[in-house]
């Protein structure tokens, strides 16, 4: 059976999610995929453990302080990279250094944080590229919710007119709180923070750069678009009104945090921004902390799809999603490279 050795890079409550859930599924990696998947290597940023024969769940809550960077993921041997740690996207930290570490040495990687991909999306796809590693980033591109997934699979072969991303569920939250329980955004943001399901610094997500950032992903690595932040018009919902949400309901219409991306013959324009929906728009039945994306396409008109999940398990199970997509690949390529031997 094929040995599959995993590290993952980044050890919050995602990283920890993905590990347990992967060891959890490595019957179905058997059976399925014929395939021995090892979790060789985790690391935070200033502690981590290794083992060559593979790490289980009870051991992961003693790291070793010093065991980490790129060069320890490097000496895990592992074949693939999960990337999971904090995102930053002004600067690509930290998971840059190790994404940047692991494809250039044709080690595939699964990016879960978003910040390297915004930062430096075009050189990371070069290196993927030129080393032949795969580079796959569903847990990045709003996680459970299909994404790039529809582009890649679904939708292959038509052209991508304009998408309709509402990308972050903190933002989907606050508004349905203000629309539907007359809160203002101050007490919303409070009553969301201590519920778990906003940051603690929530500006990222209100004012708008988190549904940006996605909005970039979905472009760049859906699209092959070549777009950065500073080509978006961005605006969050952190100036939202009393006066404004009066309006909206006077007017019937529910308000939703937007990433929009609209193709042309000559250019690709992309907003983050409030866009209000008449009732009888699906869009305006994405509640709570669903996230939802529209894809208007010249051949198969609108496809849209709306999801959730608990996080941080939503997360996990997307980045192995990715997981098994690669599994399924490699062996593929295998198979291949054995028949064009004989």
């Amino acid at each position: 059976m094929n040995v599959i050795r995993v590290a993952i890079a980044g050890f919050g409550g995602v990283g920890r999610a993905t590990a347990n859930l992967l060891l959890a599924r490595r019957d179905r990696y058997r059976q399925v995929h014929g395939a021995e998947i090892r979790l060789v290597a985790v690391c935070g940023s200033r502690s981590g453990l290794a083992d060559a024969d593979g790490l289980e769940a009870e051991r992961l809550d003693a790291l070793e302080p010093g065991l980490s960077g790129p060069a320890f993921i490097e000496a895990s041997g592992a074949d693939i990279l999960i990337e999971a740690g904090p995102s930053d996207f002004r600067t690509g930290g930290p998971g840059l250094a190790y994404i940047r570490s692991s494809l250039s040495a044709g080690r595939d990687a699964i990016v879960i944080s978003k910040g390297a991909l915004v930062h430096s999306g075009p050189e990371l796809l070069a290196l993927a590229r030129s080393s032949g590693a795969l580079l796959k980033l569903s847990g990045a591109a709003a996680a459970a919710l299909p994404t790039i997934d529809l582009l890649d699979h679904s939708l292959k072969g038509c052209e991508v007119l304009e998408i309709e991303g509402i990308l972050n569920a903190t933002t989907n939250y606050l508004l349905d709180a203000m629309m539907n329980q007359n809160l203002g955004f101050d007490e919303a943001l409070a009553h969301a923070q201590a519920g778990g399901f906003a940051e603690a610094d929530p500006r990222n997500d209100t004012e708008g750069w988190d549904t940006a950032s996605k909005l970039i992903l979905i472009a760049n690595f859906g699209l092959d678009a070549a777009l950065t932040m500073d080509d978006l018009v961005v605006e969050g919902i952190q100036s939202v009104t009393a006066q404004d949400i009066e309006a909206w309901r006077k007017q019937s219409l529910v308000p939703k945090l937007v990433g929009s991306l609209i193709r042309t013959d000559r250019a690709t324009r992309a907003t983050v921004g409030i866009r209000t929906y008449p009732p009888t728009d699906p869009l305006a039945h994405v509640s709570g902390k669903n996230k939802a994306i529209r894809i208007t396409t010249d051949a198969m008109g609108e496809t849209i799809a709306i999801g959730s999940g608990t996080e941080p398990l939503a997360t996990a199970a997307a980045a192995l999603k990715d997981l098994e997509h690669i599994l399924t690949t490699r062996a593929a390529q295998a198979t291949s490279g054995k028949g064009g031997e004989e």
